[in-house]
């Protein structure tokens, strides 16, 4: 039987916690949002019912104990605090095993605040979990289909990331063939995309890129979706384009699609296609 108590949707950057929000609006779910500062985006901090800074330990709990949620959703985006940020941070933190995961790398700081929300008797759910409609399908988006160079691109992108799972590397790679051109890294997919374009495009970014390359995203093997959920959106296709992809693959049922309609559209308009995995994370 679903608890009667509302989720707490913490609302980061981007327009996946109005997305989220939505969803749940669908599905007849009460919720209360609460707004990072300097992060949230406009539409949410307008509904927001309380507002806290991003390494305000204490405040955030306070309120999460006032509220009693059913369960706590992390939405949206937020950059990695400075060190001395997280210093400050510390002081308010006793478990040593959340002050390594602070000092650590992306999974392993997402991990810590998960682990301090659960030490807290906080339940932590996914988006994946709430808002399944959000979630990119299996087969083929749009009217495009990967050719013989493309699959071979997709086979070596799933392999080579599969194998980095274990590394706290990024969720992306861009492949042509069974040459990788560029892995994701902290700069996060677009910037690698930048990257990519210049990579793959010889000399100084010019001439076309090789045939049959491919975006590649999908989650990590054994990843924890609930804080760290791969994600595309229309501007995420036009960069792949723009690196000279020929069309981008990404985990069914573990992807978030921004906006599919118009990721779609974007996607038919480039010529790039656009196909959902079946993955096992």
């Amino acid at each position: 039987m679903a608890s009667s108590r509302p989720l707490a949707l913490v609302a980061g950057a981007g327009r996946l916690p109005e997305l989220v929000a939505a969803s749940l609006e669908r599905a007849g779910r009460p919720f209360r949002v609460l707004a990072v500062r300097g992060f949230t985006e406009r539409a949410m901090r307008a509904r927001a019912d309380a507002t806290v800074d991003l390494l305000d330990i204490p405040g955030t709990l306070r309120i999460l104990k006032d509220w009693a949620p059913d369960a706590v959703v992390p939405a949206g985006g937020v950059a990695r605090p400075s060190p001395a940020a997280l210093l400050n941070a510390a002081h308010a933190v006793k478990n040593r095993d959340i002050l390594r995961g602070l000092a650590g790398g992306d999974d392993r700081l997402l991990r810590a605040v998960l682990s301090l929300l659960e030490e807290n008797g906080h339940r932590v759910l996914g988006v994946h979990e709430v808002a399944p409609d959000l979630l990119g399908r299996p087969g083929r988006f749009g009217t495009h289909a990967p050719d013989s160079d493309a699959a071979l691109s997709i086979a070596t992108g799933r392999a080579m990331l599969g194998a980095l799972s274990p590394f706290d590397v990024g969720q992306a790679a861009v492949v042509a063939a069974e040459r990788v051109i560029a892995v994701e890294g902290p700069e996060g997919t677009d910037r690698m995309l930048l990257r990519a374009r210049a990579l793959g495009r010889k000399p100084f970014g010019y001439g076309s890129a090789p045939k049959g390359t491919v975006l590649v995203k999908l989650p990590k093997l054994g990843q924890d979706l609930r804080i760290d959920l791969p994600a595309i959106g229309p501007r995420t296709v036009q960069r792949a384009a723009a690196a000279g992809c020929a069309g981008i693959a990404i985990g069914a049922g573990y992807t978030l699609v921004i906006d599919v309609d118009r990721t779609v559209a974007a996607a038919d308009a480039a010529g790039l296609f656009l196909v959902g995995l079946e993955v096992a994370p």
